[in-house]
């Protein structure tokens, strides 16, 4: 994990006072699981899940399971947890909404979740080319070199663990990932982008 998005993470689950039960989908035994965060050395308890395991890692444990299907695995019940995080685990997800549902349905009211993706964002030669062709236009020249770069986007290259599957746009995080959900944030950062976005489970 980049150390940019680890410390951001660290940042938000500060200031939003995260710990309890915490759950992270796709934990790795090493200091770059999101269990690891400073912010939640409080934390009453930290389990991680990851298809790769199982694995235990200073005092947390991570379970062999799939993040589409948790009900089968041990206190992974309805509504366990208080803080769930994953972090660039949804692209490599065939069935990335499954886990979604997951990570709503064992947070409990009032709890947060935090998720990061790839994302995307325009290139940074997209204004310039954009000016030059309504420069180009004025002068009654055809502009249509310039066609692919205002039509490109930027992001993260191919990464497959299993598989690399989807990139993430800042709208999908807001509207699809975080819906239903309250407080919410949504943050692209670096280049080419991440998206991380955060928001607390209504409580009942």
């Amino acid at each position: 994990m980049h150390p940019t998005v680890f410390s951001l993470f660290d940042r938000i689950c500060a200031a939003r006072r995260c710990g309890g039960d915490v759950l992270e989908i796709g934990a790795v035994p090493s200091e770059e699981s999101l269990l690891c965060l400073p912010a939640l050395d409080g934390a009453r308890s930290r389990i991680g899940v990851n298809l790769a395991g199982p694995h235990r890692y200073r005092d947390f444990e991570i379970l062999q399971g799939d993040a589409n299907s948790m009900g089968s695995l041990p206190g992974c019940g309805d509504e366990s947890f208080d803080t769930v995080l994953c972090n660039a685990v949804l692209e490599h997800d065939r069935c990335f909404w499954k886990s979604l549902a997951e990570i709503h349905r064992v947070t409990r009211p009032g709890g947060v979740i935090g998720i990061g993706v790839p994302g995307y964002a325009s290139l940074p030669l997209e204004r310039k080319a954009t000016r030059l062709a309504h420069v180009l236009g004025r002068l009654g020249i055809s502009s249509k070199f310039l066609d692919p770069i205002r039509a490109s986007t930027l992001t993260l290259r191919i990464h497959n663990h299993p598989g690399d599957y989807y990139r993430f746009s800042p709208q999908a995080v807001a509207e699809v990932f975080l819906d239903g959900l309250v407080d919410t944030e949504v943050h692209t950062l670096m280049m080419p982008p991440r998206v991380i976005g955060f928001g607390v489970k209504p409580a009942r």
